[in-house]
């Protein structure tokens, strides 16, 4: 018999449990990731992430987890639903709380179900699909959102009767490019020309790129890091949510899959990106810099990350979300996906008639973006 439990922390289960879940070599569905959250205040009540994570158990065996989150804002999800929630504040409802099932404030496409296993997948995930409408309906809560799902849970949701909604990325695909010369042979004269002058643009002003691993990141450079972290949400009014403690946990626990290319200029630290990897994928994740230079976002965030992707031999590049600028150095439009249950019927109709239309819409959008690509035809 599997039971089903909702828990307010990952401390209520330990790392041996969870090695027996299929959740792969990413390090955004590993437990040090999801724990670190937790333990260095990145999520909680006061940033509107409560912890409320579905657990399915059998015999004292995990069988599969769900990160959960009560929700008291849209913020940090990157699947926008603001609109949603006014249309909800003019009709007299409260659209907060709301159930959430996503990596915080990270946009990269995953397993949400994470499965043992040893076990039969169907059954556990069609507990976890009737334990969340269960959840909704016996609670005040008016809305379940599972963002950037695998294609395996999508069709689950799918077939469980939860809306869909289309969304859209710039990722780059490797095919087998021996180096960034040979990456560029594959584009059109025009674009690779003006590749080539951005890159000639930043590195002839003199900058020093340094792509260390977390374990490669020595004491006094976290405070630097995390200040080039901090400033670009400072700039744009938002607010940093990961903490200099959860950089470098990261570093430390993730040492080989956490990543920051410090770029230093006249022997002075002048800006960074941090990137994740796993066996075939890297993620650019942010960007800090404290003044304004030529180029140089373009050089630390995309072509240097090209650059270690093709060194490396991984297969796919996500530079995160939104940017059709991306398009022009090689990153080509994805559909992402987020699946969707609303409590309310008069809501669930109109949400979904929206949804509807505007995959209709994304899809042209979609179509239309590809006919700009930079390869030649």
């Amino acid at each position: 018999m599997m039971q089903a439990r909702f828990i307010r922390s990952l401390a209520e289960i330990n790392v041996a449990q969870w090695s027996e879940l299929d959740v792969g070599d990413s390090p955004f569905l590993s437990y040090e990731f999801f724990n670190a959250l937790e333990v260095h205040g990145c999520v909680g009540e006061k940033l509107g992430w409560l912890p409320h994570h579905l657990v399915v158990e059998s015999k004292n065996q995990l069988v599969a987890f769900m990160p959960l989150y009560l929700k008291s804002d849209s913020y940090g999800e990157l699947v926008f639903d603001w609109s949603w929630a006014d249309a909800y504040q003019r009709a007299g409802m409260p659209y907060y709380p709301k159930l959430v099932s996503a990596i915080p404030y990270t946009p990269v496409s995953g397993s949400r179900i994470f499965v043992n296993k040893r076990c039969d997948r169907q059954d556990i995930v069609a507990l976890v699909l009737a334990t969340i409408k269960d959840f909704i309906a016996t609670h005040e809560v008016s809305t379940f959102h599972c963002l950037f799902p695998a294609e395996q849970d999508m069709q689950a949701f799918s077939a469980g009767g939860f809306m869909r909604r289309l969304g859209c990325q710039f990722h780059w695909t490797n095919e087998a490019y021996e180096s960034f010369e040979h990456y560029l042979s594959f584009f059109a004269s025009r674009k690779r020309k003006n590749i080539k002058k951005e890159r000639a643009s930043a590195l002839a002003q003199g900058f020093h790129f340094s792509m260390l691993s977390g374990d490669q990141i020595e004491p006094d450079m976290w405070p630097v890091i995390f200040a080039f972290y901090e400033i670009t949400f400072h700039k744009k009014g938002g607010l940093p949510t990961f903490t200099l403690g959860f950089f470098k946990a990261m570093g430390e626990i993730l040492a080989k899959q956490f990543l920051v290319n410090l770029v230093s200029y006249q022997g002075k630290y002048v800006a960074c990106a941090i990137f994740y990897r796993d066996s075939t994928h890297l993620y650019g994740r942010h960007w800090g810099c404290f003044d304004e230079y030529h180029n140089l976002h373009f050089e630390t965030c995309y072509y240097q990350g090209l650059d270690y992707a093709i060194e490396n031999g991984l297969t796919q590049f996500e530079p995160g979300a939104q940017g059709e600028h991306k398009i022009s150095r090689g990153f080509l439009p994805t559909p992402t996906w987020s699946s969707h249950w609303v409590k309310d019927a008069r809501f669930n109709q109109i949400i979904g008639e929206f949804v509807q239309k505007e995959e209709d819409h994304m899809r042209d959008y979609i179509v239309e973006l590809q006919t700009t690509s930079p390869f030649k035809v």
